[in-house]
């Protein structure tokens, strides 16, 4: 299957007083047509930096300092500012994180998703307002009518996820970007939200990006994995091969710290240390201060590469003695 979305080492830099922050640092991922890649890590990794960096919204003082986004062939990070407003929300559309945040509080639900219609079709403001009212009402929100005169604050954190959402599919992308579309959302909105990326996807023929913290939702729904660390990728596998047989040291460690409900008294066991510091990382692997395993040529070697060490299975870590205890394991 041809990938539809490439991401070739990218790094993303915010320049501070106290030095630059490589909040995305070399990541490389892609994203085939009709599937869904989860983009799993800790906070503060770069899963969301990387998103915004895909679609050019990166927050000032950040700049795309180096690598390729490539959309159908084509470079993203060459297109111009005309260009890219054609592709956001028409060709790629991406969920926000915080519904309540990402939505403008001085104009109205209805505005914010009609504004999309009428900027990348020929619909009239009445035929906007028409499929804004049906697009609301399919995302299960009650009185849709009415909802369009509301303003962000009056809507609870389900209600705004759904208008998201909404705002996200409204022109059936081709890429779908959805960063933690679940987190703050009880089990039953959470599985509501997912169900509609599945209708999304089976309807329109949409690749999703699927990013979250999640390693139950991403086993639900994604066909491949990407986990992130420190502002790169560390391992990179379809779903079953990673959950049957994590090789990286972290990878193995978020899913030591998960329960088991199959073991009602197993402790957790969570992984010790803190994220690395993203201002000025060293040239090392970045989860080395956190590492079990690590030997004297992590500790005196740059950042290992990301190699594929079996068909569809690509890791950055020195140490193939992980590969053999985890497969033991």
């Amino acid at each position: 299957m041809a990938p539809i979305l490439e991401v070739k080492n990218l790094h993303t830099y915010f320049a501070t007083n106290e030095g630059i922050v490589k909040a995305v640092n070399g990541v490389s991922l892609s994203l085939d047509e009709d599937s869904v890649l989860g983009v799993v890590g800790e906070s503060g990794s770069g899963k969301t930096m990387t998103a915004l960096s895909i679609l050019k919204l990166i927050p000032y003082p950040g700049q795309i300092v180096a690598g390729q986004i490539l959309y159908g062939g084509r470079d993203l990070l060459q297109m111009t500012d005309d260009e890219m407003r054609n592709i956001r929300g028409r060709q790629i559309s991406l969920i926000f994180q915080d519904a309540a945040s990402a939505l403008n509080p001085v104009i109205t639900i209805g505005s914010q998703v009609e504004e999309l219609m009428l900027e990348h079709t020929a619909m009239s403001k009445r035929e906007a307002q028409q499929v804004t009212t049906d697009l609301l009402a399919n995302m299960g929100i009650p009185d849709a009518k009415q909802m369009l005169s509301r303003y962000p604050f009056q809507l609870s954190g389900g209600m705004a996820q759904r208008v998201m959402m909404a705002i996200g599919v409204a022109l059936k992308p081709r890429v779908l970007i959805a960063d933690e579309p679940t987190s703050n959302l009880d089990v039953t909105l959470q599985a509501e939200m997912l169900q509609r990326l599945r209708n999304l996807r089976q309807e329109s023929g949409t690749a999703i990006m699927l990013i979250t913290h999640d390693l139950g939702v991403i086993a639900q729904m994604a066909e491949n994995v990407a986990v992130v660390y420190g502002g790169y990728v560390v391992e990179y596998a379809d779903t079953p091969a990673l959950y049957r047989r994590p090789m990286h040291p972290y990878t193995w460690g978020l899913f030591q710290s998960l329960p088991r409900l199959d073991s009602v008294n197993q402790k957790l066991r969570p992984l010790s240390g803190a994220p690395p510091q993203m201002l000025d990382p060293p040239d090392q692997c970045p989860f080395l201060q956190r590492c079990s395993k690590a030997t004297v040529e992590c500790r005196t070697s740059p950042r290992p590469p990301l190699l594929e060490v079996e068909p569809g299975h690509t890791l950055a870590c020195y140490n193939p003695m992980v590969i053999e205890e985890t497969a033991r394991n």
